[in-house]
């Protein structure tokens, strides 16, 4: 790779001065709206897009205005964590400062602020460190926040992989003080950052991590780089079995992108799993290609360099022999949503968030709910990568106030179908500037055409298919792991790929592209029809559109995803 010429991005991050920048210049700077030059990709290292209201775009040009600028601030919530007073902190600065007044769960099991103009930019960022959060690596080329099934705590065991996923987003974190420095007024010191994990070009594209406990893979562990499967043996954790360079994202007309399974290394006992983290980061960090941004993630090394010479060298550096793995199974994926009780007598509600988008809607106002139940919660909530909130911890004595609470303000409904529990989507349009097609406005109505499918063909009402939406083909809204999904190509078209699995295991197949929602729907129609008719008991629809071939299985992502 030397031999090639280095992206722009290496440039940036050579000369950010650890990523620093000029960003508090550009900060100051009132004649712009947004960020310039190189700060507008460093910024993400913040945890933050710079964005715009492309509803209003070409108005504001008309009225030779520049796009409305302001960022998108995602926050780092190793697992999802969150107590009732950082709640409300959050929801009063989401009144108060943002444009849209909403907070949005993410498939990254955390929060985002949409819509903050650069005047409270340092505010947002110091309300969340006064609180104990922070957006350090949530964005740019570094690990992310790290995820973790989001089963309310019923054993030790669930306690363990949580702490484990804030041991990982600990270690694998930026040492740079350029965020304290900028946003929280820390004290400028002539630098002496070092960055022993991630480099001093920090790494090639952005890193995704997980901790997962079977049998729920709701944390879709074939879209991360890295993954540890707890394994545990009379209730306690013993060690994990690890899955390297799953990923989702790709590039329309590009056959070198696709989407990709996971590998499975191997076991490694609990106490080594940091030095299997850093192992895997910098192998990545001084493997991946730092020339091509399209073909720069995990995925894409280990295809490039074999998957067991990558494993060796992860080996080599983490001083261990990974063993065999042990046996483990995904069953199911979901959010199990309503109230379970653990195993220390409390009990946890887990809520379905449409989208994620919490804002007060005419008759459901959803996010004055949560607040509601925040002010009287003695527990903590739990964000689900699933976009759905859990009201954990809750004494049997308070079970029937926070149901009440959360009835009256529409966060229980009843009348919520199993598909539609089971449907997700991106942000996508008005905000997010990668936007092809709609995703998060278009879903809603999508799935009620969808449900009178099912309905129409007899299908029962605990009936589903796992449905995702994106509006564009990088992958947020987890398409790539559906039974049927949908990626954004143009205003009102979508390509439609169907063969996923329920238990996320299977990557989908492109079945046909460029089609408008009437097509789709036509499609839905004939052969959800044929699934109705001719499917083996219990088997999902992605398994039937296998089977009868109508679609191909992706057994080998490289190989069989454009065949």
């Amino acid at each position: 790779m030397s031999e090639q010429k280095l992206s722009d991005n290496e440039r940036l991050k050579r000369e950010s001065n650890f990523l620093r920048g000029t960003i508090e210049t550009d900060l100051n700077d009132r004649i712009t709206g947004g960020f310039t030059a190189d700060n507008f990709q460093l910024i993400r290292f913040h945890g933050m897009y710079q964005q715009d209201d492309r509803d209003i775009r070409a108005e504001r040009a008309k009225q030779k205005l520049e796009p409305l600028h302001n960022v998108m601030l995602r926050a780092r919530m190793p697992g999802g964590v969150i107590t009732p007073s950082q709640w409300l902190a959050i929801d009063k600065f989401a009144d108060e400062h943002t444009m849209y007044g909403s907070i949005r769960l993410t498939t990254r099991q955390t929060f985002q602020f949409h819509g903050v103009l650069k005047p409270n930019i340092k505010l947002m960022h110091q309300t969340l460190h006064q609180i104990g959060i922070d957006s350090i690596a949530t964005a740019g080329d570094v690990n992310r926040n790290v995820l973790c099934t989001t089963n309310p705590v019923e054993s030790a065991l669930h306690q363990e992989a949580y702490e484990w996923a804030k041991k990982i987003s600990e270690h694998l974190l930026p040492k740079t003080r350029a965020y304290a420095e900028i946003w929280l007024d820390g004290e400028k010191l002539e630098t002496t950052d070092e960055e022993p994990i991630l480099g001093s070009t920090y790494l090639p594209r952005k890193f995704k991590t997980t901790v997962v406990i079977p049998p729920q893979n709701d944390v879709d562990v074939h879209a991360n780089d890295l993954n540890f499967i707890a394994i545990a043996e009379d209730g306690k954790l013993v060690g994990f079995n690890v899955l390297v360079g799953g990923g989702l994202a790709m590039t329309h007309g590009d056959k070198s992108t696709y989407p990709r399974r996971a590998d499975d290394f191997g076991f490694v006992p609990v106490d080594k799993t940091l030095d299997v983290a850093a192992a895997v980061v910098t192998t990545q960090r001084d493997w991946g290609n730092r020339s091509n941004r399209k073909n720069a993630k995990t995925k894409y090394t280990l295809d490039r360099v074999g998957s067991d010479v990558f494993k060796a060298e992860v080996e080599k550096r983490a001083g261990i022999e990974f063993a065999p793995s042990r046996p483990y199974e995904f069953t199911d994926r979901g959010d199990r949503l309503g109230w379970v009780e653990g195993i220390d007598g409390k009990h946890h509600l887990a809520l379905f968030i449409e989208n994620g988008r919490l804002l007060d809607y005419p008759g459901k106002p959803l996010k004055t709910g949560v607040a509601e139940i925040a002010k009287v919660h003695r527990g903590d909530f739990r964000m689900t990568a699933n976009q759905n909130l859990i009201v954990a911890g809750v004494p049997a004595e308070e079970k029937a106030n926070i149901e009440k609470i959360a009835r009256e303000h529409g966060l229980i409904d009843d009348g919520i179908s199993e598909q539609r529990k089971n449907s997700m989507a991106c942000v996508s349009l008005p905000t997010c500037p990668l936007a092809m097609a709609e995703a998060e406005r278009f879903l809603p109505e999508f799935v009620t055409d969808v449900e009178q499918v099912l309905e129409k063909h007899g299908l029962p009402e605990e009936e589903n298919i796992i449905l995702r939406v994106t509006g564009c083909p990088n992958g947020c809204g987890r398409a790539m792991l559906a039974e049927v999904g949908l990626v954004g190509k143009a205003p009102g078209r979508y390509n439609l790929h169907l063969g996923g699995n329920r238990n996320g295991t299977r990557i989908p197949k492109m079945y046909r592209e460029n089609i408008t929602v009437e097509q789709i729907l036509a499609e839905m129609d004939s052969l959800v029809g044929r699934w109705a008719s001719e499917r083996q008991e219990g088997e999902g629809f992605g398994d039937f559109v296998v089977r009868v071939g109508v679609i191909a299985p992706v057994e080998v992502s490289k190989r069989d995803f454009y065949a």
